[in-house]
């Protein structure tokens, strides 16, 4: 389900998803595909590990990344989660062809 909410978003970024909910900061988004099917990325990986197992090690994958890189960005853009989601979003059918736990091989 796609929620219009500019206050869930956080500043810097256009989309969140929290299973079950997609959320977007802009109405007129609700149109970009290639932004809707990194999100559906997301519900995806998070059902596949059972909801909060998934949020459980995004955190501590994004800490260790940041004592990593030293800069939020490259942290965020390094989690495997968020790797997978990035490189598959412009193939509408990757969540056909997806294989469980994919985001592994990202890592």
């Amino acid at each position: 389900m796609v929620v219009i909410s500019k206050l869930v978003v956080p500043k810097g970024y256009v989309g969140l998803t929290v299973f079950p909910f997609i959320f977007l900061k802009f109405p007129h988004l609700k149109a970009d595909e290639v932004l809707l099917n990194h999100e559906r990325i997301h519900l995806r990986q998070q059902l596949e590990l059972l909801i909060l197992p998934f949020y459980l090690i995004y955190a501590l994958e994004f800490l260790l990344r940041f004592c990593y890189y030293r800069n939020w960005k490259m942290a965020y853009q390094n989690i495997s989660f968020e790797r997978e989601a990035y490189r598959n979003e412009n193939q509408m059918h990757y969540l056909t062809s997806k294989r469980f736990w994919s985001f592994l091989s990202y890592l």
